[in-house]
């Protein structure tokens, strides 16, 4: 069903994106938007990686040469999962880079992803710097924003992830971020219809407020950031510079789940951000059966639009669920035990009204700065 009722039920008929997304538009074909703008203004540059030979050895002599006489010449954030992996696996082994490698735990981490990323790091030597994030922190954070009734319940740990970026770049006096987004399995990113009053991820000003409406919880240790510092101080004052690295490298996503199988013994995950329980919880279980998105659309229409798997495939896998029902009740039960809730007052955060609340921000500046990164050509994705 499309989240608007006034909208009739249509789905893109080359990739399998739909109405779902409110603000997705057909052409006479049928065809969304996402498809013609990969076709008119993505594709011609990315070239599904090839021909950028010389630009990423420009790119990777900058990011040596800023790094002589340093410990690390770049800053990397590891998840465990794909993207994250093979662009260390790439940094490391094939291009000599000398990164700063750092892990988020939350508390929310799956086994199976703190057992790949110990098999990428022990083999490839790499000390691997762990931030250990307060949970009780993150636990009420986390409450805080089921309270909101919003999609985007990710906000706690997505932006102490670039909070973290943000105090390294500063405290290593390293010029240059590695970023794993790429255009070979990414290019659609999720909807902006999905998320209607949340705000921006890094916005300390949205994520304080929502706290504050929520609680009055104030955190004792986590580490804020702010729009106006992670999109303008640090890249036109501090000189710090976020790269795309793999966007400039030729693979699909089988090269970089065989590249890490066999080079390293990596366990794949059924779906992208699988790594982590809770967002596992969110995108199996949550947004579909709360909101009716099934966040796989995003990810197999980019695999769709690309050319790595077919229309007929990517419906086929739409046909049944992310998870089983058991996993999901599974699921269900363990973040409502790590919360200290009831599974009752869970379901009840499940049941809130869909209304869109809205809070504090200053979504200007991401804005701002989005629109900047798309003109100097350093963001490539599709935002719809």
């Amino acid at each position: 069903m499309s989240n608007n009722k006034t909208i009739p039920y249509q789905i893109c008929k080359h990739c399998v994106m739909d109405t779902t997304d409110a603000n997705l538009k057909f052409d006479e074909n049928g065809v969304c938007d996402c498809c013609r703008e990969y076709e008119k203004s993505i594709l011609p540059w990315w070239n599904h990686g090839k021909g950028h030979e010389a630009e990423l050895k420009v790119m990777l002599d900058q990011v040596k040469k800023s790094g002589m006489g340093k410990e690390y010449d770049c800053i990397l954030g590891l998840s465990g999962g794909l993207d994250s992996c093979y662009m260390l696996h790439l940094a490391v082994k094939e291009w000599g880079l000398r990164p700063f490698v750092f892990h988020i735990d939350a508390g929310w981490n799956l086994p199976v992803a703190e057992n790949n990323i110990k098999k990428l790091c022990d083999k490839l030597g790499v000390h691997l710097h762990i931030q250990k994030l307060d949970f009780e922190d993150l636990r009420n954070m986390q409450i805080a924003f089921f309270k909101t009734g919003h999609a985007a319940l990710d906000a706690p740990q997505d932006h102490a992830f670039i909070a973290q970026i943000d105090h390294y770049s500063k405290t290593l006096g390293v010029k240059y971020i590695l970023n794993g987004y790429n255009i070979c399995t990414e290019v659609v990113s999720d909807p902006a219809s999905w998320f209607v009053g949340a705000g921006p991820t890094a916005d300390e000003t949205y994520i304080k407020d929502v706290l504050k409406k929520h609680g009055g919880y104030k955190t004792k240790n986590y580490v804020y950031t702010t729009g106006f510092k992670h999109k303008f101080i640090l890249p036109y004052v501090q000189g710090v510079r976020t790269l795309q690295p793999l966007n400039y490298v030729e693979f699909t996503k089988k090269i970089m789940v065989d590249t890490l199988v066999n080079e390293y013994g990596y366990e794949p995950y059924s779906q992208k951000h699988f790594e982590d329980l809770l967002t596992k919880f969110l995108e199996a279980w949550w947004l579909p059966k709360r909101f009716g998105y099934d966040i796989r659309r995003v990810q197999l229409s980019s695999l769709v639009i690309t050319g790595q798997m077919t229309r007929d495939e990517a419906l086929e896998i739409l046909k049944n669920p992310p998870a089983s029902e058991e996993e999901c009740k599974e699921m269900f039960r363990e973040v409502a035990r790590r919360l200290q809730i009831s599974e009752e007052e869970l379901m009840l955060y499940f049941k809130l009204p869909k209304e869109c609340r809205k809070y504090k921000s200053n979504a200007w500046a991401f804005n701002v700065g989005i629109k900047l990164y798309q003109f100097l050509g350093l963001d490539r994705r599709i935002r719809k």
